[in-house]
């Protein structure tokens, strides 16, 4: 009989796994969409809905438990402030699990993890913005390419 056997391995220590899920889990909150394989989404997303669960009401001991769990302090305050806004009418499934094909290399299951009724915006937050480029140096690249 399965009994006692409620979560996949995935062929990791105990603690590998504990780093994995907790990076993973930041990354989520951080981009609100991220790539990953099937098995590890199926994983998440439990583990996800209920850190937006508990970020659902506001006080200290639940913002120790979140910290506990993430170790990230912008990963808190942002499931506080605004996760918990975004989702504060609905009673669950805040994110979703969609299959993206296979991998090149390996041919492993690959899966969208991503929050449900996300920003788009968020997916950018890393990314340097692009800056025009003065008069001066535009000349010096013009220059430049020349000789």
């Amino acid at each position: 009989m399965r009994h006692g056997i409620g979560y996949r391995k995935l062929n990791k220590t105990g603690e590998h796994r504990k780093a994995l899920f907790k990076n993973m889990l930041n990354s989520l909150i951080k981009y609100e969409q991220i790539i990953t394989t099937l098995p590890k989404a199926k994983e998440l997303k439990p583990q996800i809905d209920k850190v937006i669960t508990i970020g659902k009401k506001n006080i200290l001991s639940n913002k120790k438990r979140l910290f506990s769990k993430l170790q990230d302090k912008k990963s808190v305050t942002k499931v506080f402030d605004e996760l918990s806004k975004r989702y504060s009418s609905r009673k669950g499934g805040y994110s979703r699990v969609l299959k993206a094909g296979f991998r090149t290399g390996d041919d492993a299951p690959m899966a969208v993890i991503e929050l449900v009724d996300r920003n788009p915006e968020a997916r950018k937050v890393d990314k340097p913005k692009k800056v025009e480029k003065t008069e001066n140096e535009k000349k010096t690249d013009q220059k430049v390419a020349s000789k």
